[in-house]
């Protein structure tokens, strides 16, 4: 994917005034606008623009763009890198990316529309209530990374956000809050967490908007998960699998004791009911089995497997053809 420099684009340095990149981006857009322009490509080039004003007209993208740091160049191959949007908040945006390039998409293009679904947001409580007014600041949106222990017990967190604010002179600056977040038990990845009253001020004195902290998870060491089911790799032994046994196995509510069967393969699923994330109802924990080989690297370990061909003969490839 190819970097997109929105400063060169519109011509102007990276400490230009807010009021400065509008004065670039109306003098581009009537030199290109493709209903008069006779320039080259001059529909091609009204679209970067736009592209670029979009963030950088933006506070909160400009900020978050500026975050990735100066040192890529137009036409690099570009990837985001993983986190990058956490603790930057984002208006909620329409469907200003419609044309856009997947640059553009690749950062901006969650927030574009309102995430989540009805049922998939948490009210978290604050110390900002909001007021009775008919007018409100706009909602604002940043993401929040968790463990999976966090998500399964719940727990107080403390967040930094960074949010943009023009200085007198018209340029962007970073400023970063804390706030005091309770992550609920059994929360899920996608799901948002509401801070009432912690988004934008009104313009006109009325009411902040609020504040969406979308959660994602942090990669964790033994579990991967699907929704509420929490999935887990077993490791076992040959003999285990063939006879059957109780092995200990870990969950996130602690350690547990599982059955495994007589003649059980590798690939197997085995389910721990309501081993997974707290909800209703709760997620299972999949267990899948792994069979680990021990190594053939003495004489006796060498004539054991041989035995073992002699006396177990199978060919486990039968189902191929071969």
């Amino acid at each position: 994917m190819e970097y997109k420099d929105y400063y060169r684009t519109l011509g102007v340095e990276r400490d230009a005034t807010q009021d400065a990149i509008k004065k670039a981006y109306r003098r581009l857009a009537r030199k290109y606008h493709p209903d008069v322009s006779q320039e080259p490509q001059a529909e091609q080039r009204f679209k970067e623009a736009n592209e670029a004003y979009e963030v950088l007209k933006d506070p909160q993208k400009r900020a978050a763009y500026d975050q990735l740091g100066a040192q890529w160049r137009s036409g690099q191959d570009f990837r985001p890198p993983p986190g990058w949007q956490q603790g930057f908040e984002f208006r909620q945006g329409g469907d200003h990316s419609a044309g856009f390039s997947d640059f553009f998409e690749s950062l901006f293009g969650h927030f574009a529309t309102h995430p989540g679904a009805a049922g998939d947001e948490w009210r978290a409580s604050t110390r900002t209530h909001r007021r009775h007014s008919p007018s409100t600041g706009e909602d604002q949106h940043a993401q929040i990374e968790i463990s999976l222990e966090d998500a399964y017990h719940g727990v107080m967190r403390t967040i930094a956000v960074q949010a943009p604010k023009v200085t007198t002179k018209g340029q962007v600056k970073t400023q970063e809050r804390n706030l005091n977040v309770r992550i609920p038990k059994g929360v899920i990845a996608g799901q948002r967490i509401r801070l009432a009253g912690q988004g934008a001020p009104d313009p006109w004195n009325g009411a902040q908007g609020d504040l969406y902290l979308e959660v994602l998870f942090k990669p964790h060491d033994l579990f991967t998960i699907d929704g509420r089911t929490v999935m887990l790799e077993l490791p076992i032994t040959p003999w285990e699998a063939a006879l059957g046994c109780t092995v200990t196995v870990p969950t996130l509510g602690g350690k547990v004791d599982l059955r495994i069967p007589p003649n059980s393969q590798g690939g197997q699923k085995l389910r721990l009911k309501g081993r997974g994330l707290p909800g209703n109802p709760s997620g299972d924990q999949l267990v899948t089995l792994k069979l680990v080989t021990p190594r053939a690297d003495t004489a006796a370990a060498k004539q054991f497997y041989q035995r073992m061909a002699e006396e177990l003969p199978m060919n486990p490839r039968a189902v191929l053809g071969g």
